[in-house]
């Protein structure tokens, strides 16, 4: 009788077996931790010294309905320096809503409780992207500072993405706030393969931020290429399968 209440009260999904992620976090040299009472669990890492937590569980925003895979990291970025990258489907979601906002409520300005990902929708440029625009959009304060964030590399990857972390076109962004790099995504069950791959591609993009920020003059300024790089040798490109099969790693 004692185990059937039990189980009534137990929230679906407490008692998920996640003995092959702790494993691997393990491998990987990552503490991990299974948030109490809850369906979820937190990862904690470092690269070079700068720490990361990845999150999963229930979404915290209102457009990823279910379960949210979030990351974040401090990397000492400029504080002006604000660019987000969201798949299209997202874009064109948030922009619905955004749109609705301000018609259904006659504001002129959308409201402090937004979450910056609408505002800026509105707030700033268009990064002009060559090689995602059919599946991702983006906007920066400094459009050329995006542009260089997002090409090359982190392209690279989320171009290897499309058939395996995003093959289902979860909504998905990437974003750059207060001096740290983020990631958020819609991922419903945490399987290894793709909590690795979500984290390889995290690393390329915060690889990528570092180096956009070298040739960052604020808001106000210019974007200007450098040569200069602000990554160590343990921040250097991912071997090319890194994507295609992230748990070769453990």
């Amino acid at each position: 009788m004692l185990e059937s209440l039990k189980r009534l009260f137990v929230r679906p999904g407490i008692e998920r077996d996640l003995a092959e992620l702790s494993e691997w976090a393990e491998h990987t040299g990552r503490s991990f931790k299974r948030v109490r009472g809850e369906d979820g669990f937190v990862i904690d890492g470092a690269i070079d010294g700068l720490p990361w937590r990845l999150e999963w569980g229930l979404s915290q925003r209102d457009y990823i309905g279910g379960q949210e895979l979030r990351m974040r990291m401090e990397l000492g970025l400029p504080q002006d320096m604000q660019m987000l990258l969201l798949s299209r489907t997202l874009l064109e979601t948030l922009e619905r809503a955004t749109f609705e906002q301000f018609t259904n409520s006659m504001q002129t300005q959308i409201g402090a409780t937004a979450p910056e990902e609408m505002r800026w929708l509105v707030m700033f440029p268009k990064v002009e992207l060559k090689t995602l625009r059919a599946r991702f959009g983006a906007v920066a304060t400094v459009p050329a500072a995006g542009a260089a964030w997002i090409e090359g590399l982190l392209a690279d990857g989320l171009t290897r993405s499309v058939d395996r972390l995003l093959r289902d076109d979860p909504p998905f962004l990437l974003m750059t706030l207060r001096g740290r790099v983020y990631l958020r995504m819609l991922l419903a069950a945490p399987e290894v393969t793709d909590i690795a791959g979500a984290l390889a591609l995290f690393e390329i993009a915060a690889v990528q931020a570092l180096s956009a920020a070298a040739g960052f003059d604020g808001p106000e300024g210019q974007w200007h290429a450098t040569s200069t790089s602000t990554s160590s040798t343990a921040w250097q490109s991912l071997p090319s399968d890194e994507l295609q099969n992230p748990i070769k790693r453990r």
